[in-house]
């Protein structure tokens, strides 16, 4: 096999996918096109890709190409969406969000990060390693969605094709943490986060109806009003905290890398997961997040007129479920503190969190050997994922799945997905192809 040589021209690559707005959200407005072009491009840029691999299409947006290995061995999986989320035209970017903007060892935009930064870096590195006469140990696939940001039919679709097919992955690896510095608060040093568990998503309606009329006499409790006061009785204390088994596992690893203090601390902690969670609790936010299920009010509607008390009224709250919980327990307990048959609870949507993928198994030694690799020094520590990922359509069948992109990234450039400036640093691209060059040269 010749030397494996990583082409140049990565961040013009990845300027190129910026550029096509695949929104998913906004399909109704862009149409078609902006997918169409984005899978047209990838047989552009990656031909030896294209025409090595076998691509089955999933649905209108969903890619799976299949790379056959040596032998027969169960398969890797490697996952990421090429969708992206709307844009706000009021906020201040500082380039244009679909410009692809490279400047100051960046590039800029829209799915930078979230997701076309590291699919891109799957690519390249498959890309290079069939130009240098690479043959996986195993079978690898490359699964990718355009629809992930809209609840992810098309990777519904290829996990239903492998349960059909009876092909359990060996390891499916998607979208999830990154190379962070400072992980916790209190934590210092750089840690490679991987989601070995994802909390569950589940979106519900409250809605009532009430006596209309003129809002020069209201009655007591109006349709605003008691959808108000069941939205007031669902607060961050609604649901009891629960430690998964990943946050002792990564507050131990933190504490052989932290001194003082600090170390104490993190030994005690993971020493006493009732402890861990009423202290990430109160310390609200990621951490809170962590150890409890969350519940935010996301949009309210009711009425037609500034003096008109409407009949009618609703809010959607958003949930997301911790590990040990499930779609049923959470809604029977957003009834019991509602407390009001007035008030409809329906599901609109719901799926379950996952099971915890083990840490001490070849899978997740194989991640630590391709991040030595790509990052010497980043060690790889355990952690729930708190946002969804096209990998939960996988977990229920799988038992190692892992949600990690070999990205490195501030937090202010966490703090920019989804929202105002988002972008990627092309060294860290770079490295990201090595992660995963490394990932398949190691199969075995």
């Amino acid at each position: 096999m010749d030397a494996v040589v990583a082409r140049p021209g990565i961040a013009e690559r990845l300027s190129r996918m910026i550029q096509l707005p695949t929104v998913s959200a906004e399909l109704d407005e862009r149409g078609m096109k902006p997918f169409d072009d984005f899978v047209a491009l990838i047989a552009e840029f990656y031909p030896l890709t294209h025409s090595q691999l076998r691509l089955e299409l999933h649905t209108d947006f969903g890619l799976l190409f299949h790379w056959e290995g040596v032998s027969d061995a169960a398969p890797l999986v490697l996952m990421a969406h090429y969708d992206v989320v709307p844009v706000d035209e009021s906020d201040p970017w500082t380039h244009p969000p679909f410009a692809g903007v490279i400047a100051d060892g960046r590039v800029y935009g829209r799915g930078t990060l979230d997701d076309k930064g590291p699919l891109i870096v799957v690519l390249e590195a498959v890309e290079n390693l069939l130009a240098a006469g690479f043959v996986p140990a195993r079978d690898v696939y490359l699964s990718f969605g355009g629809n992930e940001e809209t609840f992810g039919a098309a990777a519904v679709e290829i996990s239903r094709a492998f349960q059909e097919r009876g092909i359990v992955p060996w390891l499916v690896l998607d979208e999830g943490g990154a190379v962070v510095d400072a992980p916790l608060s209190f934590v210092h040093g750089r840690a490679a986060m991987i989601g070995v568990g994802e909390k569950g998503v589940l979106t519900l309606t409250l809605s009532t109806r009430g006596d209309g009329g003129h809002a020069s006499a209201p009655p007591t409790l109006t349709a605003v009003r008691r959808i108000a006061r069941a939205v007031n009785r669902l607060g961050p204390g609604t649901f009891r905290t629960r430690t998964p088994r990943a946050i002792p596992r990564m507050l131990s690893q933190f504490s052989e890398q932290t001194t003082g203090p600090s170390r104490l601390l993190l030994k005690l902690l993971a020493a006493v997961p009732l402890l861990t969670g009423r202290v990430f609790a109160a310390l609200g936010g990621e951490p809170a997040a962590m150890v409890r299920t969350t519940i935010a009010a996301t949009m309210q509607s009711g009425g037609t007129a500034a003096n008109v008390i409407p009949s009618q009224a609703s809010a959607t709250i958003n949930l997301r479920i911790a590990l040990g919980e499930s779609v049923d327990s959470v809604v029977s307990r957003v009834r019991r503190r509602v407390r009001d048959p007035l008030v409809s609870i329906e599901v609109v949507e719901g799926s379950e969190p996952s099971p915890e993928a083990p840490t001490d198994n070849a899978q997740f030694s194989l991640l630590g050997r391709a991040l030595e690799e790509a990052f010497p020094g980043v060690r790889p520590v355990p952690y729930v994922m708190m946002a969804a990922t096209d990998s939960r359509h996988f977990h229920r069948f799988t038992p190692a799945v892992y949600r990690f992109a070999p990205l490195e990234m501030s937090n202010a450039q966490r703090a920019a997905i989804h929202g105002v400036d988002e972008s990627v640093e092309i060294a860290t691209l770079e490295r990201g192809e090595i992660f995963h060059r490394a990932l398949l040269e190691n199969l075995t």
